[in-house]
């Protein structure tokens, strides 16, 4: 199973400025991957640029399984969150939100977020998740998905917004393998253009082989993506 993980910045064409489904569709195609996970994606709302992202890459992509999962509602415009393309049949999926720190201490932007996950056929689980930018919301949603964590054929991944040597991924790193472990050497993920650091990963659990992991040079968000192939 070949697997994709991809901040999509709402589909947005990372060079030129403007919402550009098919370089995007392109990308996913040009890596092969059977189940991708995105993260910044919208759905139908109010503006008429917050459409039903997930379905038309579908569209693009010829991956007829998928699914939305809801974060929030960005005042008077529309749904903003997750999704995940796959090729492979979904059994169910759903969205879990994650809790909000109750007392906020820090100076940067706070915004709920959520994990997708789902259960496809072959018993195979994904999370799909995009972390905050404050210690709080991490460590809150470290404990949403250690509790949303299959214990066999599991694979996480995402926009964690915090770099490999950050504490706050032990937890997930003491019940699952990081496949950049399989890099040929260290590679960065953020921005696409020229990647100053590693924030986006994708985690299984350890009855899962990984073959291969790699963040190709494919600039179209302002993510690079990341993906891994593995055996289950």
């Amino acid at each position: 199973m070949k697997i994709m993980s991809f901040n999509t910045q709402h589909c947005l064409n990372y060079v030129e400025g403007k919402i550009d489904f098919e370089i995007i569709a392109n990308k996913i195609l040009n890596c092969d991957a059977d189940v991708v996970g995105l993260n910044e994606m919208r759905g139908i709302g109010r503006d008429p640029e917050y459409t039903a992202q997930v379905e038309r890459l579908a569209e693009l992509t010829g991956m007829k399984y998928f699914y939305f999962a809801k974060a929030i509602d960005v005042p008077e415009k529309g749904p903003y969150g997750n999704a995940i393309l796959s090729k492979i049949p979904m059994m169910n999926a759903e969205a879990i939100l994650i809790p909000d720190p109750e007392i906020k201490k820090y100076s940067c932007t706070y915004e709920t977020r959520c994990v997708l996950k789902a259960e496809l056929e072959g018993g195979v689980t994904v999370l799909v998740t995009h972390f905050g930018l404050n210690l709080d919301e991490q460590e809150n949603a470290v404990e949403t998905i250690v509790k949303a964590l299959s214990h066999e054929r599991c694979i996480l991944m995402g926009d964690f917004n915090v770099t490999p040597e950050d504490t706050v991924l032990d937890p997930i790193r003491d019940k699952m393998k990081d496949t950049a472990e399989a890099f040929d050497m260290p590679k960065l993920s953020f921005p696409s253009d020229n990647p100053q650091k590693k924030i986006d990963y994708i985690f299984v659990s350890h009855d899962i082989e990984v073959e291969y992991a790699d963040i190709p040079p494919i600039i179209a968000s302002d993510h690079l993506p990341h993906i891994a192939k593995v055996k289950i």
